[in-house]
């Protein structure tokens, strides 16, 4: 798992969000963006997470931050997702890892002793410029935007 690393440049992307518009990352040249990769779409801690970054998106975007989340879940289950929790920001059904390649963050797991492949829960932010500016691995689901913003 070759794993974006601070200083790197993120290949751009072009993979569609939960209502199948196109979604690049050359949208947000100009803009800090934070790209959450998440497991599956509607568990218990991937649902903490995104509700924590919604709950202090304002926040997160007076400090001129943009947020897309990533999994590699269908369109219809971003949607249901999104919906449910009402979501200000786009999810990615990155359905043929494009993005999630591009990163990463695809690779072995391990769960309750069985190893599988899977996504790994990291955050990127990303610069103006398209660069990574910080990576954070360990994901505090239930408090991630102090975690962003602490940065």
């Amino acid at each position: 798992m070759n794993t974006l690393k601070q200083g790197d440049k993120v290949p751009d992307f072009t993979v569609n969000d939960q209502s199948g518009n196109a979604i690049s990352l050359s949208d947000y040249k100009g803009k800090k963006l934070i790209v959450f990769f998440y497991p599956k779409a509607s568990t218990p801690g991937c649902t903490a997470e995104a509700c924590n970054l919604t709950d202090n998106y304002k926040t997160l975007q007076d400090q001129g931050y943009e947020i897309l989340g990533v999994s590699a879940d269908s369109e219809k289950r971003q949607t249901n997702f999104k919906e449910k929790y009402k979501f200000p920001f786009p999810l990615l059904a990155d359905e043929n890892k494009e993005v999630i390649e591009a990163f990463g963050v695809w690779g072995e797991k391990k769960f309750m002793g069985k190893t599988y492949d899977g996504i790994h829960r990291k955050t990127f932010l990303i610069d103006e410029n398209g660069v990574v500016a910080h990576v954070i691995d360990k994901v505090k689901t239930k408090d991630h935007a102090a975690q962003i913003l602490e940065l």
